[in-house]
């Protein structure tokens, strides 16, 4: 089942939920703030998507970090444990679909997935 991880306001995950919805897939909403992702979630998500890509440094949640935190977050181990404590640093939305992972939403990176 093709999964979709992010927060319910997010625009760019409502971009993606409609796209899904447009293109006839069923598909499964994990929201962050009922759900956050664990330490075990985003190691697989890593797996597919680079840390540079899933840590989101350019959303409100990496601005209002301490100085030492976002050095911290140069280390992967430490960047794990910020996406853990704070799920807004998640590049959003997390696309599980066909055993791989995605994060962010491109038309095109979508069509390729879905074959459409």
């Amino acid at each position: 089942m093709t999964k979709i991880y992010g927060i319910p306001n997010c625009d760019t995950v409502k971009k993606a939920r409609q796209w899904l919805a447009d293109n006839g897939i069923e598909y499964e909403f994990v929201d962050f703030k009922k759900t956050p992702p664990d330490e075990v979630l985003i190691k697989s998500w890593l797996a597919d998507v680079p840390l540079e890509t899933l840590l989101n440094k350019r959303g409100i949640t990496w601005r209002k970090l301490d100085d030492g935190q976002k050095a911290a977050a140069e280390h992967p181990a430490s960047a794990i444990r910020l996406m853990v404590e704070q799920p807004s640093l998640i590049k959003r939305p997390v696309l599980d679909a066909g055993g791989r992972c995605y994060a962010g939403f491109q038309t095109a990176c979508y069509e390729s997935v879905f074959k459409k």
